[in-house]
């Protein structure tokens, strides 16, 4: 599979690089975590050994039932007696006992299994819900969203799938193989010693169809996520593809990848399908023996007519095990190929999310400084060189500069998203790296240009900036962002639903539904980043009014393109290459005749020549 990456403003960009197969390892790790459930899996295991042997006894039991007929058929032709029905009858009594107790202890695993499998799951995909609130940033970053999603729900439903499968066949089988060469050897030597001849070449069949297909079964779950990788990006970005007529190379694209996986899934299935062919030759090889040597030992009077019957069941009971363990051979390579893929996911390097002694941040206001800031997503290639800046609480700090200049990146690192390099970021004189990761963002409100709302109601959305806001608090913020008038347009108003594709409102709305959220939230500092580049220039007048009256007695820190909103800043970083290379008011800056007044006239230029 050829490294595929996911270029994103503001973060590292490296390939998706899968890590080598491990069967071993990635087994040890699945039996580890499953011995949470140890004592379920004891439970499930005494009932199906036990449902297996009462199954094992049935065929010695009729088989007993057999030699009396036939006993009872020879005295009868001797004149020296008939048929018992009534001792028959008991020995099937017997038997149908023994096949009903079977089914029941059989039913009981099957219940057992199946919770342990669903309980597995259920705790693999919480445990990675809980994991991706821990992994850095820059990992998601670097990836493509359908290729971490893709282990979450393709990954974890083939382990779920396999295990319940998988697991129970596999301890019936072992415990039928022990169990009917017990019976064997209890009836006649000679001849299970015949039936083991069989077991090399079964097990040289399962070792060789094994070791050829599990690298295309990891293959086979690689490919399957780049796949779905390329779906979503191709789904989300679907009207930018049509836009520039890119659906023959998308398709390409896809057909490539879809193509590799067909591929890997073929030989996967297809050496794994050798094995049921090759098993089921053996076993008939191993009937014919028995029925070859069975009828001459019958005819030297060495063995019952009605063991032959029996040792013919358990010949075939013995191969049918293997068969199955060669059949669930493959199950069990997808399903650890699967385990190893969320195993290495579970394992990625966490960030920090609490610190000794940690600071509570509540007393806090929103004195912000950078002292001599230096950050590089890569440590061999600096974009921040040596950022200062001392901001006091209340103050409207815009951040300006050309694209790259890492105005996004300050930001981040304000927010602990990454942490510095070098230097430090306090607020009112404490290091932030000294406040947990949680505790620190909930002072900060934020505005991203990538809007995001999720599947629900308008009202559900604006709430989600404090869950336990009133109804009336959340139609306030609306007002305060001047939504209200496009909501109450809505048939359903406030009650009316977004799909999760956002696509029944508009860029500019969903911005301002954010915009809502985060005067909801009411947090001491506010990160907009380009907030109002999505909207028009009348509704961008409308919400810098209600941005000014929100930010009134907040550290604000705005982003902004347009240069025109924010002349009434208390101070202008100008950036330039990650470094501050001025600062000062709108007023001071265009009397300094530097950097910031080549950007404001360039932009201005730049909009008369549009017009």
């Amino acid at each position: 599979m050829s490294p595929r990456q996911t270029k994103r403003r503001g973060g590292p960009r490296s390939p998706v690089i899968e890590k080598p197969q491990d069967f071993k390892k990635s087994a040890v790790k699945l039996m580890r975590y499953m011995s949470r459930y140890k004592w379920s899996l004891i439970l499930m295991g005494i009932t199906a050994a036990a449902g297996t042997v009462f199954t094992i006894v049935g065929p010695k039991i009729l088989g007993n039932a057999t030699t009396e007929l036939f006993n009872g058929l020879m005295n009868k032709l001797k004149g020296t007696g008939g048929i018992r029905y009534d001792v028959i009858g008991k020995i099937l009594l017997t038997a149908l006992t023994l096949y009903v107790i079977s089914a029941l202890f059989t039913l009981i695993q099957g219940i057992v299994m199946a919770q342990i499998a669903n309980n597995v799951s259920y705790e693999l995909r919480r445990d990675i819900a809980a994991k991706i609130n821990r992994i850095p940033l820059s990992y998601f970053e670097s990836r493509p969203y359908g290729e971490v999603l893709s282990r979450i729900t393709n990954d974890v439903d083939t382990l779920q799938q396999g295990i319940n499968q998988s697991i129970t066949q596999l301890i019936t089988s072992v415990a039928t193989i022990i169990g009917v060469f017990v019976m064997m050897m209890s009836i006649n030597v000679r001849m299970t010693l015949a039936v083991l001849i069989m077991l090399p070449l079964s097990a040289l069949t399962v070792s060789v169809t094994t070791k050829h297909s599990q690298k295309y079964f990891r293959a086979q779950q690689d490919y399957l996520a780049d796949v779905n990788g390329q779906i979503e990006e191709i789904f989300a970005g679907e009207s930018v593809v049509k836009a520039f007529n890119r659906e023959e190379q998308c398709l390409d694209e896809f057909d490539r990848s879809n193509s590799k996986l067909y591929e890997s899934a073929w030989k996967s299935q297809s050496i794994a399908g050798i094995m049921r062919p090759l098993m089921i030759l053996i076993g008939h090889l191993g009937y014919v023996t028995v029925a070859v040597l069975g009828s001459l030992f019958v005819v030297r009077g060495w063995i019952a007519v009605g063991d032959i019957q029996a040792f013919l069941q358990y010949t075939r009971s013995f191969t049918q095990p293997i068969q199955t363990i060669g059949e669930i051979v493959a199950m069990i390579q997808s399903a650890t190929a699967a385990s190893e893929r969320v195993f290495e996911f579970l394992e990625l390097e966490e960030e920090d999310q609490t610190v000794d002694g940690a600071v509570d941040p509540a007393g806090l206001s929103g004195n912000v400084r950078f002292n001599h800031v230096s950050f590089g997503y890569d440590p061999d290639s600096i974009i921040i060189h040596d950022f200062s800046a001392d901001i006091k609480n209340g103050q409207k700090i815009a951040i300006v500069g050309p694209t790259g200049a890492g105005k996004t990146t300050m930001v981040k690192l304000l927010m602990r998203f990454y942490d510095v390099g070098s230097g430090s970021i306090e607020i009112d004189g404490c290091d932030i790296r000294k406040i947990n990761r949680t505790e620190l963002r909930s002072l900060f409100g934020m505005v991203l240009q990538d809007t995001w709302l999720f599947g629900g109601t308008i009202m559900e959305n604006i709430r989600y900036g404090k869950l336990d806001a009133t109804d009336e608090e959340v139609r306030n913020a609306a007002r305060a962002a001047h939504v209200e008038h496009f909501i109450l347009q809505q048939p359903q108003g406030y009650e009316t639903l977004i799909n999760e594709e956002m696509s029944n409102i508009s860029q500019g709305q969903r911005q301002l539904l954010t915009i809502a959220r985060a005067i909801l939230a009411d947090n001491k500092i506010l990160i907009l980043d380009e907030a109002t580049s999505s909207v028009d220039t009348w509704t961008e007048v409308q919400i810098q009014k209600a941005m000014d009256r929100l930010m009134q007695g907040r550290t604000s820190f705005v982003i902004a393109h347009r240069l025109s909103t924010i002349r009434n800043a208390d101070l202008i970083l100008v950036m330039n290459h990650g470094d501050i290379v001025e600062q000062g008011t709108h007023d001071e800056l265009m009397d300094q005749g530097g950097f910031y007044r080549e950007l404001y006239e360039s932009q201005f230029e730049a909009e008369d020549i549009t017009a």
